[in-house]
């Protein structure tokens, strides 16, 4: 019997149907797209800190790695809410492990001013949006999916492979520096990739420029006391005289203040390796402040580089000098009461080398009160906290001759044939710091490239990365993974 025209086309349909969903399963199947997916699953998963939970993020990673045989544990901290997770997958041991960390927390949101669900993992106009996207949830995919493909293919490995999805990297104090003293055995390593630099990506697309992190600033914060009298505020004491006035006019010469261009090995060593890539004014000018003999000739240097290049110039600021900034204000009770003390919070990021004592002695040289009191915000006592932060000031930067290091830069120029990696300091923090202060190469990368729109929403609203910025970052640590492991 001949079929009817009918029946025809409705069996062409069928096939055209069966034809894309085919299709669709098969692009499905490739490890950039399963990448994507993991980050929206990720992103689902609200680790907003506080309160940190990560436990059911944590859950959900172990029922991904375990059925693939890995070994996994997921270490609860004593407040019941953060909880990392370890994968490791298992070599021969001729060689020591390598290890991929990211922190599975993040900063809240402002629901209000978002235009898509942030815990939605929402792909749009080629992003995904969704707090994490960029910081960190991107990375923790990336890294996640590089350790799983391995254990898929099943690739003979040399040494261990460690993936860690940290807790309370954002706040909180239960974080790797906990998980280290606590389980060290779990995470040490031979050299390790966590969160760091940034893979610039320019406006016509191409990356030639990937920082990657050997270094970074010291985060410390410091409280600032004003004391004076307390009355009704009909009857005002002389000016100067009240603890409001007293910390205003000490907050005054804090924010005009702009501490010294200092210049460590980490941003030294940034500096030259920009110098060929860098534009014919950029590079006089770093010319110029690695010739520096004096600190009027670095300061008058480093002030005309972040002028030339008013793109980066808050980077450049950052790198180049400790930074302090007055990030809240607390005083009085009630608007008809004098207050009898009033006190701010000023946040500093020190450089290598500086020390909190350091810092306190400029805060207050500049500000000139010897009866503001000012002292480090901490949990520990304050001689404790003063150790802790001086011995971190000693911790140098990742050497940059190692064999992961290498790898990295061989895999960027298959991703990105232009590309050149330069070593950095992050002018921010990272959860580095336990591995570093025990002597364990960590070199910090962002592993998809960025372009100023996406670092704008870092911490901020309808944060989202790039769908092909995910499947090339985890093309380029894939690569670099499996270099480094397999046999």
């Amino acid at each position: 019997m001949v079929p009817s025209t009918k029946t025809r086309v409705a069996a062409l349909a069928l096939a055209a149907l069966l034809s894309c969903a085919g299709a669709g399963q098969a692009r499905a199947e490739q490890p950039g797209d399963r990448t994507v997916a993991l980050l929206k699953k990720l992103i689902s998963f609200d680790t907003s800190n506080g309160p940190g939970d990560t436990r059911a993020l944590a859950e959900y990673l172990k029922s991904q790695f375990a059925p693939l045989g890995a070994e996994v544990d997921v270490f609860v901290a004593p407040n019941g809410k953060a909880a990392h997770f370890i994968a490791r997958l298992r070599g021969d041991g001729s060689r020591k492990p390598v290890l991929l960390a990211a922190h599975a927390d993040v900063v809240p949101v402002e629901r209000d001013k978002w235009t898509v669900e942030p815990f939605a993992g929402v792909e749009k106009d080629g992003f995904v949006y969704g707090r994490g996207a960029m910081d960190f949830k991107g990375g923790l995919a990336v890294f996640a999916s590089a350790v799983m493909r391995l254990a898929e293919e099943k690739t003979p490995l040399s040494r261990d492979v460690i993936f860690l999805a940290e807790a309370d990297e954002e706040q909180g104090q239960y974080s790797t520096v906990w998980l280290a003293k606590n389980h060290w055995d779990k995470i040490d390593a031979e050299f390790a990739l966590n969160e760091g630099g940034y893979v610039l990506q320019e406006r016509d697309g191409t990356v030639r420029q990937i920082n990657v992190t050997t270094a970074e600033k010291l985060s410390a914060t410091f409280a600032l006391k004003a004391t004076g009298p307390s009355g009704h505020s009909s009857r005002p004491f002389p000016a100067g005289a009240m603890a409001n006035d007293r910390l205003i006019a000490a907050l005054a010469k804090l924010a005009a203040h702009d501490p010294a261009v200092k210049l460590v090995p980490a941003t030294e060593a940034y500096f030259k390796a920009l110098l060929p890539i860098s534009s014919e004014q950029t590079a006089a000018d770093i010319k110029q402040l690695l010739a520096a003999k004096d600190q009027s000739d670095l300061d008058a240097a480093g002030k005309k580089l972040v002028a030339d290049n008013p793109k980066d110039s808050l980077l450049l600021h950052a790198l180049l000098r400790d930074t302090m900034v007055i990030t809240m204000i607390d005083a009085g009770i009630k608007p008809n009461v004098i207050p009898g003390d009033a006190k701010a919070v000023v946040n500093t990021r020190l450089l290598p080398g500086t020390t909190t004592d350091q810092m306190i002695e400029e805060i207050k040289r500049v500000i000139g009160d010897p009866g503001i009191e000012v002292s480090i915000v901490t949990l520990l006592s304050q001689q404790d906290a003063r150790d802790a932060y001086l011995m971190r000031s000693k911790i140098p930067a990742s050497p940059i001759n190692t064999e992961l290091y290498a790898a990295l830069d061989r895999n960027a120029k298959r991703v990105w044939k232009d590309a050149v990696l330069v070593p950095t300091m992050f002018e921010a923090g990272t959860d580095a710091i336990a591995w570093r202060e025990r002597n364990v190469p960590v070199y910090g990368i962002y592993p998809y490239p960025l372009d100023d729109d996406i670092l704008s929403r870092m911490h901020g609203n309808d944060e989202r990365i790039g769908v092909e910025a995910i499947k090339q970052g985890a093309e380029w640590v894939y690569n670099t993974l499996r270099e480094v492991a397999k046999k």
